[in-house]
Parts: structure tokens; C-alpha cells; sequence
């Protein structure tokens, strides 16, 4: 299938190496503002055509269009790439807001044969379904949980240093729970289910996008308490509690070890491959090869299912994006 990509940056990089070497993607376009920063790009990878309109890339010759620009922008690309015929690839998050869930939902709708996938890359980890099985096998006993993903940003510095990057600004839907905790939420979901209550308490910025901040999610075993930041960094494990046993893990973004300790010791994890995007750029390959669209609907179900977590997780804070409904 011939790949178009949207956005430059580093884990486009490492999507396109993963997808290519599944044997099912062959990068044949990118997007880019800026020629040069294209250029830079396709040297990376591979010589491909370079686009600066966004209207003639979607009109090109590609079969499936890869998002990862701005958040604020994913949606409304996503539905650009259904409305030219192509499928999508999403960069988690691929919405913002409850109004672009449902304006997404319903340009699917409009083109049942074309898939859309959020790219969430632990789904696919096949860690994620051992602690998904783990859960499942001791959910009598279970009793709570705290869920890590913190990093320092790599454009903190430059937010500190006055300028305005997108990732801290909620012009493109920024800060860190959508960048870092919507990894966090799908855990959370796709582990525990659906929480009866939310809050959020986030350090916000000047800017008007939260840093860092601790969720709570209710569930009527206990309470999940996620960690989120993108201005410090922690070596803090993410971890599940079952009374005398707990399975301890690292970042919910970074499923590369798992293990019980306790009155159950227990090495759970499966061996990881180099590139942690392989899982997803395998499985959206083969799902849009077959036309699977069970696989498709039981991923975009689960993704509806977290944003509609993240919005009412936003919900409890003065955090509102340019992307809002007025």
C-alpha cells in the first residue's frame, strides 16, 4: 500500500521504518510546511514525493495517510484523508474534544469501506494483554492501581525559554494529559473498564495547558490514580495491586517488562522487538490488507471510549483548548 505521512517528526521516523518493514506500507508521499524540512525527512527514510499543499497531497496516488502533526489538528486531517478515499492512521490523540469524537464518527460513517485506527502503540504491545490477562485471572483480589507515564519533555525548555511550542499550547490541544496520559486512560480502560467517576488536578501553565498533573479514576474495586507529566522525570513504577501480590510494570507508553512480587512472583513479560511501533504498523497493515472491519470497530469503540474519558476528565479543570465548541 502506498504511504502518505503528515507530519516530521521522530516517531514519523520510526512509524514509517516499522510500517516498511512489514512488507505492507511503501512510503511514496509527505506533507510538510516547509520543503526543507521534508527533505530532511526523506532522507531518513527513503526518496518519496514532497508536498507542502495539503489538498495535493490528499489528492496524490496513496492508499493510507499516517497523522501524527499537532494534536488540535488531527481530526479535522483525519477526516480530510476519508473524504479524499484513503485510509487513516492516527497519532494518539486522535481528537481533542467531544465535538471532533463525534464529527469523526460521523465521516466514518459516510465511508464504510475506509478504516481509521488511533495509533496507540501499548494496545498492541503484546504486553499490554498480559496484564490485560493477569487482571482478568486475580480481578477478585484486586484492589487499586497507579499508573506512570512522566517524561521531560523535549520541548519544555524551549516553552521555559519564552518561546511557544505546540505541545504546551492550547491553541493545538496541548499539555500533558493529552499527550502523555491518554496512554494512562487507555490502560486504565482497557484493563479495568469504564470508570463511574473522574477528576483531574493538573499544574497548569501559563499558557493555559497542564505540565504534569494526578488523575483519579472510580472503580468499585478501588481507585486508579494516574501520573502524568511532561516537566520531570521518574524511574516510579506504574503498578497494580492485588493485596499480598503486585504487578509492577514501567511507563503505560512503554510496555517493555512485567513482573509480580509478593506472595506471586512472576515474570510476565513477553520478549519486545527493536522498534516499539512494529505491533501497530503490523496490525494496521494486515486489518487494512483483509478489510477488517470488526478489528476496526472494536479499536475505534475502545478509542471513543477514552476520549470520552479525557473530555470529562478535562471537564473537571479550567483547561480549554482552540479546538473547543463555543
Amino acid at each position: 500500500m502506498k504511504l502518505g505521512i503528515i507530519g516530521t517528526n521522530g516517531i514519523t521516523v520510526q512509524f514509517v521504518q516499522a510500517a516498511e518493514a512489514t512488507g505492507q506500507f511503501t512510503l511514496t508521499a509527505v506533507y510538510s510546511r516547509r520543503e526543507e524540512t521534508a527533505q530532511r525527512f526523506i532522507a531518513e527514510t527513503h526518496e518519496a514525493a514532497i508536498y507542502t499543499d495539503l489538498d495535493a497531497f490528499f489528492a496524490s496516488a496513496i492508499d493510507v495517510v499516517y497523522i501524527a502533526s499537532p494534536n488540535g489538528l488531527h481530526a479535522g486531517q483525519a477526516i480530510q484523508a476519508l473524504n479524499a478515499g484513503k485510509h487513516a492512521i492516527v497519532e494518539k490523540p486522535m481528537v481533542t474534544d467531544r465535538s471532533q469524537l463525534a464529527a469523526l464518527e460521523e465521516a466514518q460513517a459516510a465511508h464504510p469501506d475506509l478504516l481509521v485506527f488511533e495509533a496507540a502503540r501499548h494496545v498492541y504491545d503484546p504486553n499490554f494483554q498480559v496484564i490485560a490477562d493477569y487482571v482478568k485471572d486475580h480481578k477478585g483480589a484486586l484492589n487499586g492501581a497507579t499508573l506512570v507515564n512522566a517524561k521531560y519533555s523535549s520541548r519544555y525548555d524551549a516553552y521555559l525559554a519564552g518561546d511557544d511550542p505546540n505541545i504546551f499550547s492550547p491553541r493545538f490541544g496541548g499539555g500533558a494529559l493529552m499527550d502523555l496520559g491518554v496512554y494512562s486512560v487507555y490502560a486504565a480502560i482497557g484493563w479495568f473498564g469504564l470508570p463511574s467517576e473522574v477528576v483531574y488536578l493538573p499544574n497548569v501553565l501559563s499558557s493555559g495547558v497542564d505540565c504534569s498533573g494526578v488523575a483519579s479514576l472510580s472503580y468499585d474495586f478501588g481507585n486508579v490514580t494516574l501520573l502524568i507529566g511532561k516537566n520531570y522525570i521518574t524511574q516510579a513504577p506504574s503498578e497494580i495491586y492485588f493485596g499480598k501480590t503486585t504487578l509492577s510494570f514501567g511507563a503505560t507508553g512503554v510496555l517493555d517488562h512485567a513482573h509480580t512480587f509478593g506472595a506471586d512472583v512472576q515474570d510476565l513479560a513477553k520478549p519486545q522487538v527493536d522498534n516499539p511501533l512494529a505491533y501497530e504498523a503490523d496490525f494496521f497493515g494486515r486489518a487494512i490488507e483483509t478489510g477488517d472491519h470488526a478489528a476496526c470497530a472494536k479499536a475505534f469503540n475502545l478509542a471513543k471510549q477514552v476520549h470520552t474519558v479525557m473530555g470529562r476528565l478535562r471537564a473537571t479543570t479550567d483547561i480549554h483548548f482552540g479546538t473547543d465548541p463555543e
